[in-house]
């Protein structure tokens, strides 16, 4: 399911659930939170994110997505990436879709194919992320790309995502392990204590009262169950906003 590869000082990191297009489940969540752990331990420099077979993350397996608890494990893990002790770089090729975008919005560095597709198809669902993941969307790309991806649920290639700072730059996997091999010979104390800067200076990981009501209203409702409903039998949601 996770497979880590110690490569000098740079961790690989791969999803590996090619049947499920590394969707990522509660035990998927739960082994990369152990792999950032690991890597911490292991004294990392860099720590790269890929997914397995040509496909990054095409986002939560909808299978075992019932209630708040997964989107609470997923927070997590998002928090883990982006406060690690050094820099976390996703690479991404095939659909980084809903929480494959989160997990690469939450490395600090990201490498995409021309060809890859970055979206947060929530709306289709009937389902909200976090506060933290809309939050972290307005800092990488502005208030009015990030109200695109969360209003339209539209796919963006990697090549788009690259025009409007999403992506730092376009490339494959070798690509990707060639910058991540390049800033593991820099100073890690600088990087690390770069990384608390640039963290504080974000927005602080709290949500809203207004928020959180949305959330739980979108999370508990009859629009909910009908997205979950329809995707299972491959057929378009009628939602009624109950």
């Amino acid at each position: 399911m996770i497979r880590t590869e110690h490569r000098g000082a740079v961790a690989l990191v791969t999803l590996d659930r090619p049947e499920r297009r590394n969707a990522v489940n509660h035990e998927a969540l739960t082994a990369l939170r152990a792999a950032v752990d690991e890597a911490v331990d292991a004294g990392t420099r860099v720590m790269v994110l890929t997914g397995a077979d040509g496909h990054f993350c095409a986002g939560a397996d909808l299978s075992d997505v019932e209630d708040e608890g997964f989107v609470a494990s997923l927070h997590e893990l998002l928090l883990s990436l982006r406060r690690a002790p050094f820099p976390t770089m996703a690479a991404v090729e095939g659909f980084a879709l809903g929480a494959g975008t989160q997990l690469a919005a939450a490395c600090d560095l990201r490498v995409a194919s021309a060809t890859a597709g970055f979206g947060v198809p929530a709306a289709k669902l009937g389902l909200m992320v976090d506060q933290w993941t809309v939050r972290t969307l307005v800092d990488l790309v502005g208030q009015s790309v990030a109200r695109e991806m969360l209003l339209s649920a539209d796919v963006m290639t990697g090549e788009r995502a690259w025009a409007v700072g999403l992506v730092h730059r376009l490339g494959s996997l070798d690509d990707a392990l060639t910058w991540a091999e390049r800033i593991a010979r820099l100073a890690p104390l600088t990087l690390q204590g770069f990384k608390v800067g640039l963290d504080e200076a974000a927005d602080a990981d709290h949500t809203t009262p207004a928020y959180r009501e949305a959330f739980e209203r979108a999370w508990t409702s009859a629009d909910f169950a009908e997205g979950l409903a329809a995707f299972g039998d491959k057929r378009t949601p009628t939602f009624e906003g109950r």
